[in-house]
């Protein structure tokens, strides 16, 4: 099962080729993290007592190396590159979901910050060319051009 903001729900596939074999790897190692969190936890509470409880630990430490080991042998080959700034917030404990969306939403409010700047700017071109055409009619004929491209 995915994660509840993942990109991708539970039932769909993984893409093809590397780097669906790459996401599938990647979720090994977060299930081999979680075991491994969960045995050391069993082994330093109630379970230490158990003869052989300790040897879980090391089973697990050996599959989270495993898993590590073919995600370094994938890396060779992939070529997709992420921005520092999104690994820097991930280990920071920023949800990449929720980042997107922030940033999805400062470049809208961007862009229309930068839209309304750009009507008021060729709202005062027109404003300006009619008041030139008044006072000035011999310049129509240079102006109206440009006031007829907007």
């Amino acid at each position: 099962m995915t994660a509840p903001d993942s990109p991708r729900s539970s039932q769909s596939p993984p893409p093809s080729g590397t780097q669906g074999d790459l996401e599938l790897e990647l979720m090994g190692l977060a299930n081999a993290l979680y075991n491994l969190g969960t045995t050391v936890i069993n082994d330093s509470t109630k379970e230490r007592d158990k003869p052989g409880g300790g040897k879980q630990v090391g089973l697990r430490v050996n599959e989270v190396i495993n898993h590590l080991g073919a995600i370094e042998e994938m890396a060779s080959t992939m070529t997709t590159m992420i921005p520092m700034q999104v690994l820097a917030d991930i280990d920071n404990a920023r949800n990449p979901m929720q980042l997107t969306r922030e940033r999805l939403e400062r470049a809208a409010t961007e862009n229309q910050f930068m839209n309304g700047k750009i009507v008021a700017i060729e709202s005062y071109r027109n404003y300006l060319n009619d008041a030139l055409i008044q006072s000035f009619p011999e310049l129509e004929q240079a102006i109206r051009p440009a006031k007829e491209e907007s």
